[in-house]
């Protein structure tokens, strides 16, 4: 069926040859295809169109570094610049542009700079923004302790699931009387429900044995109560991973006591904004915490530190944050190879210890990080040739 599609095209008629030199790029997921499928178109399969945000601040530096090292794993990508912001209500009078949301839809995939937002005033948060208009429900944000990074629990390896749409984040205030502001806290069926089921596919799928909901069910007996509800009805799908649960002040103090014990946590909005900054704060710090921003129209994967506009333009930012954020990118789009190669570069790096940046105690800057990442990617390269 391919192949008569193909020779009405007058696809076959190309030269393959003109297509060897990148051959050795396909993946092995290719090596079923029918064998009269030129080469060449499944070079075209095999490559992403994805939509790059810069970002504010130090968000431009750390996306080109970034970008640098992922095209050294070899993986094939079209990058389609959008902006986001700041630079969009100074361009297009709003903040969230429908290009570039057209584009986040067209191409599934984002990868994603910091973006500015102003505290107490001026827009509101681009990123709550944008997880709405996506609907990019489940914020996944892996904690792993790093080499030659101080951490109490160098073993630390647990993954925080947190609902990304509602919940005091879905910005419902008003003033009853001057003096006193009501914010309302949404908890519905529908998004509990969902991003529990997402906290155990993603246990499940990736070998995690339990997952544990985070709540105030003790205090708010409606809105936690239904959350923690849906969480136990979906675990019952979920015979072999363990389920329980811990109400949010106790996690936090567990966490910062024996954060071994937990695997997989799934929180509401705000309490999981909380507690994954905790669980930065246990390997390292924001400079070290990938993110990821998950939905059925798409996902973007950011850095979940801010714009840091003190150390704009001098070269000096960490971009692990946002390098370990395009790992989870590349796993998501299928390229395990190209995430592998680039993660194993990045611990490689931290192992050696002679090229961290300054915020963690080092010398390197930005561009001197990042070249060594690549040199890692290509030393690989060339003793597995």
């Amino acid at each position: 069926m391919i192949s008569s599609a193909l020779t009405t095209c007058g696809l076959l008629q190309l030269d393959l040859q003109l297509c060897d030199s990148v051959t050795s790029q396909l993946s092995s997921q290719l090596r079923n295809f029918p064998l009269d499928v030129p080469k060449l178109f499944l070079y075209l399969l095999m490559r992403h169109t994805i939509t790059l945000i810069p970002g504010d601040g130090i968000g431009p530096e750390i996306v080109a570094a970034t970008v640098r090292v992922i095209e050294a794993t070899g993986v094939d990508i079209e990058w389609e610049t959008q902006i986001l912001g700041a630079q969009a209500q100074e361009k297009f009078g709003t903040t969230l542009p429908e290009a570039t949301i057209d584009s986040i839809k067209r191409n599934k995939v984002a990868l994603k700079g910091p973006q500015m937002t102003p505290i107490g005033k001026g827009f509101t948060s681009v990123n709550v923004g944008l997880r709405k208009a996506l609907d990019l429900y489940a914020n996944v944000r892996p904690v792993k302790a790093l080499p030659n990074i101080p951490c109490r629990n160098p073993e630390l390896d647990l993954v925080i699931v947190r609902e990304n749409t509602e919940d005091l984040y879905a910005g419902l205030e008003h003033v009853v009387v001057p003096g006193v502001v009501e914010s309302l806290k949404i908890i519905t069926e529908k998004a509990s429900t969902r991003i529990a089921l997402y906290a155990f596919e993603y246990a499940k799928a990736n070998g995690r044995k339990k997952v544990t909901a985070v709540h105030k069910a003790n205090i708010m007996k409606l809105s936690d109560g239904l959350f923690l509800e849906c969480f136990y009805n979906v675990a019952k799908d979920f015979p072999e991973i363990e389920a329980d649960d811990k109400i949010v002040d106790n996690c936090c103090m567990q966490l910062v006591m024996r954060p071994e014990q937990f695997d997989v946590l799934v929180l509401e909005n705000l309490y999981g904004d909380i507690v994954s900054d905790i669980c930065a704060g246990l390997i390292g710090g924001l400079g070290l915490a990938p993110g990821a921003n998950i939905g059925e129209l798409g996902a973007v994967f950011e850095a979940v530190h801010g714009s840091a506009p003190d150390i704009a333009g001098q070269g000096i930012a960490n971009p692990t944050a946002l390098m370990l954020s395009a790992v989870q990118m590349l796993y998501h789009i299928g390229e395990k190879d190209a995430g592998d190669r680039m993660k194993d570069a990045i611990l490689a790096v931290f192992a050696d210890g002679e090229h961290i940046t300054r915020d963690l105690g080092g010398t390197a800057k930005t561009n001197e990080f990042a070249r060594a990442i690549e040199d890692k990617i290509k030393a690989e390269a060339t003793a597995a040739a």
